[in-house]
């Protein structure tokens, strides 16, 4: 072992489980050449999530970043010669009805994205997996990709290491706890060790099981954590005796049964012999707090590693010896049985990316062995380039609202989570049912009377529609369509589109608490947005106007959507709830790294938003201000910020509209919120649910969505928002934003797209949510721009107002035409789509003379 160096350009926190090893192999790969890794035992390590790992992978999943890592990874593993790519399947049971029916919609997700995953009949299953009932099972997926890391992910680890030190630049230390981090003004400076202390300009912690305890370290907590997952060992199972095979049959995975089974090959391979069945808890799973788990010397077996009684498992084992009776066949292996700990998120992903309290310290948790090395990648090239390949958001740490890394919130989304690892399927709508009542509106309890449908965005409670209105529907029920479909109509109410069709006619204000503000003033106030901003943000004529704009990264890719309020004496940023705490602190670091004079105050608590559209809006609003003449158009001009007052309280007014109505966002000190929602529901203004402004009315204007349908994937000019001129001031991303501005066309475009029928196989009107492929429907192939990027619905809802499903999807530049007919896929069955409009291309209102009336 090489002397305990005292400096290094980066330390990994971790380096002997697979994802500290891929990462480092992945640094190396992008030119780093001092990087120091310590673990806390052995490398590979001996006591993490790796030593125990099943390792198979699958490549299916309902979220892009998921299925581009779990490919990426496959075939890293397979490059490496350290994969058998055996196949697996998925299956359903007969009878149940409800899990074929998620595999289908596996199967479409995964055309989307680009896995081979295609359904498979009993006769299919049973030809490639003789264990299996033919009788017991109605169908299934077979993924060609899915296999088995061998032979074994830790021994990948290892060999990573290994060719890490060879190169000269990894140096790696077992046996090296972190005792403490060093940071100073805010940045990490380095790790002390036992053996010393190790200066560095970044440190990442990829400590799986432990992740949390380091972070604590620097007064910060990840939102996961670790799981008992019961894994069972049946044998002696001697099929492929003499094989040297690691794996014979596919993998097959029961996930009605919230379970899977493996055979492990011949007998005389690592771990051979014998049939691993696994099984994930959906009632009572049992968690742990990392600071509980015991020491090395401590575990009888590992510290990931706990005891298990087979009475736990032992009703869903009965299940699965029904599906494959081969289990009740072969005797136990009690000796090698055992629960597993293996981690879950609180927040629907891993916790990744820059710490929010300490620059330069990075996090890579929660992180399975099957999609370990494409987080290496990614992490490797944020880390080198400020950027990925793709689009980040889901999995980045400055994603956490400080409530989101409280004790009692992880615990319990994480509980949650863990009761949904295999079973049952979560709907792309699912709400938590934990952690609720974080934040509320000042008027929360005026909508609770009004029979609020709530839904949470960011801690915030926001109603999606009103009981109230339901007599609505007697007026409006016509034009409104059942769903007739309970997945369709899972978490929607119909009266939401009732009160979107109410405010055209009419008027009606909607709640938008949730919008995330923050100000930034100082004396480079105005130069450090403008160098962010792709819209012109100086100049005394910007004063008290919004600004609509726009994040772009050094590649010209789009990486915020929201609006600049210029002020005399700051700006503040009004932005979604979705994406605002990232937003807030990239602004933080941009400001730092670039030694602007500001600062940034988050102020989301302290002010509250309602707004106020619709064509009465202004006849409506006129009643309730002190000076009615300051409203008229002459006096208020579109996209200008004003100060009014309503019920004596001071209310500064935006003429903006999100719904493509005439109408102003209302923003007021929070404590003023609950006079001026009184002072304008007394009028008899119907409130309306964000489902208005959120879907079904955004759709129909073709208003696009950070982290939807605005990704750092696709340019503005893809996105259609770019502006007709570039400004003179240097902004971040200009130089690739001219070179994309000077193409002949764009590699694709945002489309907008409506399903010219939406009734299925069996005479059932469906009205898809979450994300459906866009295929030729000559070749039934999912369309692929020049640049590889495939074509799926980035949002998609229902417009009552035009009487279709509507959806936006990126479309390569030869197949963006009006006119053009597609289909989409949903629950694996194609529907017919037309292309009505290429970029911004507005279905309601197109020429946007309502909000500007």
């Amino acid at each position: 072992m090489s002397a305990f160096p005292d400096k290094a350009q980066i330390v990994i926190v971790g380096l002997g489980g697979i994802v500290g090893a891929s990462i480092a192999h992945h640094l190396i790969e992008r030119g780093w050449t001092d990087i120091v890794g310590i673990d806390k035992s052995g490398i590979p390590t001996d006591i993490g999530s790796t030593a125990h790992a099943s390792d198979f992978c699958y490549s299916t999943s309902h979220d892009f970043l998921s299925t581009w890592t779990s490919l990426y990874s496959i075939d890293f593993f397979d490059r490496m010669g350290n994969y058998e790519r055996c196949g697996g399947f998925e299956v359903a049971r007969t009878g149940d009805d409800t899990w074929m029916e998620e595999i289908r919609r596996k199967v479409t997700s995964g055309k989307a994205f680009g896995t081979r995953a295609h359904l498979v009949t009993p006769a299919e299953i049973k030809a490639k997996f003789p264990l299996i009932e033919e009788d017991q099972v109605q169908g299934g997926l077979y993924d060609p990709d899915a296999g088995l890391v061998v032979p074994r992910s830790q021994a990948v680890a290892g060999k990573l290491v290994d060719q890490g030190e060879t190169t000269g630049a990894l140096k790696a230390f077992a046996n090296t706890p972190a005792k403490s981090l060093i940071v100073e003004e805010g940045r990490i400076k380095g790790v002390v060790t036992h053996r010393g202390t190790i200066h560095a300009d970044h440190v990442i912690v990829c400590a799986g099981l432990w992740g949390r305890l380091i972070a604590n370290m620097v007064g910060e907590d990840l939102p996961v954590m670790p799981v008992d997952h019961p894994l069972t060992f049946f044998g002696p199972f001697n099929e492929f005796a003499g094989t040297g095979k690691d794996i014979g049959y596919p993998l097959m995975r029961d996930q009605g049964n919230s379970a899977y089974m493996r055979d492990t090959g011949d007998p005389k391979t690592t771990e051979g012999g014998q049939i691993e069945w696994g099984y994930y808890e959906t009632d009572t799973p049992r968690m742990c707090h990392p600071r509980d788990l015991q020491e090395k010397e401590e575990a009888r077996l590992s510290p990931s590693q706990r005891d298990l009684e087979l009475e736990q498992v032992m009703e869903p084992l009965e299940r699965a010896m029904e599906l494959t009776p081969v289990l009740a066949e072969l005797g136990y292996n009690e000796t090698w049985s055992f629960n597993g700990l293996l981690q879950v998120s609180a927040a629907g992903g891993p916790s990744c990316g820059e710490s929010q309290k300490v620059r330069g310290l990075w996090y890579c948790v929660a992180i399975w062995v099957k999609d370990a090395p494409g987080f290496g990648k990614l992490i490797a090239d944020w880390i080198t380039d400020g950027r990925t390949e793709i689009d980040h958001a889901a999995i980045d740490y400055a994603r956490f609202y400080a409530h989101q890394t409280e004790e009692s919130y992880i615990e319990g989304r994480c509980y949650e989570a863990a009761q949904k690892i295999y079973y049952p399927a979560i709907h792309p709508r699912e709400p938590y049912a934990s952690g609720r009542g974080v934040k509320r509106s000042p008027f929360y309890e005026r909508e609770v009377e009004l029979g609020g449908h709530f839904m949470e965005l960011g801690g915030w409670e926001r109603a999606h529609g009103y009981a109230a209105n339901e007599p609505l529907l007697e007026k409006y029920g016509n034009r409104i369509p059942l769903r007739e479909n309970e997945w369709d109509a899972r978490h929607f109410w119909r009266v939401s589109n009732a009160e979107h069709l109410a405010l055209s006619e009419d008027c009606g204000i909607i709640n938008l608490s949730h919008f995330y503000m923050f100000d930034v003033a100082g004396p480079d106030h105005v130069a450090l947005l403008e160098w962010l901003c792709a819209a012109k943000i100086g100049g005394d004529g910007n004063i008290g106007k919004g600004i609509y704009t726009h994040f772009l990264d050094d590649e010209g890719m789009v990486r915020a959507d929201l609006t600049v309020f210029r002020m005399a004496d700051r700006c503040r940023i009004v932005d979604g709830a979705d994406a605002g705490p990232r937003d807030f602190h990239y602004v933080k670091r941009v400001a730092a790294d670039r030694g602007f004079d500001v600062t940034v105050t988050d102020v989301s608590e302290a002010y509250t938003t309602i707004g106020i559209w619709g064509p009465n809006a202004r006849e409506n609003l006129k009643k309730v201000v002190s000076d009615p003449a300051a409203l008229d158009p002459d006096a208020f001009p579109f996209a200008a910020i004003r100060q009014i007052e309503i019920a004596g309280k001071s209310v500064m007014a935006l003429r903006l509209s999100y719904v493509g109505e005439q109408g102003w966002e209302l923003h007021m000190n929070y404590a003023d919120g609950l006079a001026v929602w009184d002072a304008l529901r007394a009028l008899g203004i119907p409130a309306v649910g964000v489902e208005t402004y959120a879907n079904s009315r955004r759709l129909e204007k073709s208003l696009r969505l950070q982290n939807a349908d605005l990704l750092t994937q696709y340019n503005l000019y893809e996105a259609d928002l770019a502006r007709p001129k570039v400004k003179e001031a240097e902004f971040r991303g200009k130089a690739k934003h001219l070179e994309y501005r000077a193409r002949d066309h764009q590699p694709a475009m945002l489309c907008t797209l409506v399903m010219t029928d939406n009734t299925d196989a069996n005479g059932v009107a469906r009205f898809p949510v979450g994300t459906l492929p866009v295929v030729d429907p000559a070749t039934g192939e999912t369309l692929v721009d020049a640049l590889g990027r495939r074509s799926y619905t980035t949002s998609i809802a229902y417009g009552p107002t035009v009487g279709k499903n509507i959806a936006l999807a990126y479309l390569p530049h030869e197949q963006a035409e009006v006119g053009r007919k597609f289909a989409v896929e949903y629950f694996a069955e194609s529907f017919p789509v037309e292309v009505a409009g290429v970029g911004y291309a507005p279905l309601y209102d197109p020429q946007n003379l309502k909000p500007r009336s």
